[in-house]
């Protein structure tokens, strides 16, 4: 496997250089563009294509709109065809590059790469094999710690530094279809989840990758996959599921825990997980005293598209407390996606439903794990050959 070139290393470097120095939210923006600003921070997008050409409405996106980061995909679940932004890693690279060109804040560039069936760098595109979370949750924490710094050796030398990944959920039911069917579990031990999902952080982040846990409170007891419905997990969910989170906040092993379209009652009979104000600012931040950033998943699973309209799950998940908002642009495909997300924030700013203070306070939490990843990027690209 290629690593990509010193130039580019430096081009993305400069990049956090430039996010460290910049005072305020971006300094050349007055305080209406400032705002528009702050919210492109906050949203992470799909898109179509393994090039870029000139008039891509993603690079329109990150010019005009700051757009925060982008999501890769090995297949595109609309068109139901394969090499939706992956075909090799000499590709990938270039595309990369190419997207981290036009941003002024970096971009984060995110995949699901979990290992085992939830994967987007396979082997039939010339990618290593991985291990799901079942079988490295049956060998040593040690283990599943190397495994993740072979995912994060990976995903850096083709230019991704966000994994959505490690997976949290406890292996409550082995016959749920989102988890437990697909191995993606460490394990029905909560305190061994904790463990394996520490160890596979501190993998990922020795090679200069964020992860993300997921998905917050637990899906491992559902009987629904919420790609397809609303899932509800008030019969089956037991404060067990907890567990990991209670033990990995405080060891700040991630600095994002992404938010499941879960309905829960025992905590708010009215909405799921990632609308739910009482789940995310009460119960993750309040109780569990998470500080870092809540990513949505994403808002375009029929969990959230079936119930809700767009402008009111958007404004309702910044409400709740979500301060990146993922449209993986894959179920369905909207190229004027981050336009339309931008303005719907931007207006709920204007008539006083969002404060302003709350879009900053995202934007100060993202730029916070960007600079952390800039530290660590800058500490595994020495630490290279």
């Amino acid at each position: 496997m290629t690593s990509l070139p010193l130039g580019i290393y430096y081009r993305i470097l400069l990049g956090f250089v430039l996010l460290a120095v910049l005072p305020g939210p971006l300094h050349a923006m007055d305080q209406t563009s400032g705002v528009r600003g702050m919210i492109g921070q906050m949203l992470l997008v799909g898109f179509r294509g393994t090039t870029l050409g000139s008039d891509a409405p993603i690079l329109r996106d990150i010019r005009e709109h700051n757009l925060g980061g982008v999501i890769l995909f090995d297949r595109d679940v609309q068109l139901q065809t394969t090499g939706r932004n992956i075909q090799s890693a000499e590709q990938v690279q270039t595309l990369t590059a190419s997207l981290q060109a036009n941003a002024l804040v970096p971009l984060f560039i995110a995949v699901d790469q979990e290992g085992g069936r939830v994967r987007r760098f396979k082997e039939a595109q010339g990618f290593p094999p991985s291990p799901s979370a079942k079988a490295m949750g049956q060998g040593t924490p040690a283990q599943t710690r190397l495994e993740g710094e072979r995912t994060g050796k990976l995903l850096a030398s083709l230019g991704v530094n966000l994994d959505f990944a490690p997976v949290a959920d406890v292996d409550v039911n082995p016959q749920s279809p989102a988890i437990g069917t697909l191995e993606r579990s460490f394990s029905a031990d909560p305190d061994l989840v904790a463990i394996h999902a520490h160890s596979f952080c501190q993998g990922l982040l020795a090679q200069g990758v964020l992860p993300c846990l997921k998905h917050f409170p637990g899906h491992g007891s559902a009987t629904a996959d919420s790609h397809l419905g609303l899932t509800d997990i008030s019969n089956t969910w037991s404060p067990a599921e907890l567990r990991p989170y209670e033990i990995l906040i405080p060891l700040q092993a991630s600095p994002m825990i992404m938010s499941g379209h879960l309905f829960l009652r025992q905590f708010d009979d009215t909405h799921p997980s990632t609308l739910s104000k009482a789940v995310l600012t009460g119960l993750l931040r309040q109780r569990l005293g998470f500080q870092g950033v809540i990513v949505s998943d994403d808002m375009q699973m029929r969990a959230i598209t079936e119930h809700y309209g767009l402008a009111e799950a958007i404004v309702m998940a910044v409400e709740a407390g979500v301060d990146i908002l993922v449209f993986g642009n894959n179920l369905d495909y909207d190229p004027e996606i981050v336009p339309k997300a931008v303005e719907i924030l931007a207006k709920a700013v204007e008539d006083g439903r969002l404060p302003v203070e709350r879009i900053a306070a995202s934007y100060r939490r993202i730029q916070t794990a960007k600079q952390q990843l800039y530290t660590r990027f800058a500490s595994a690209s020495q630490a290279r050959p």
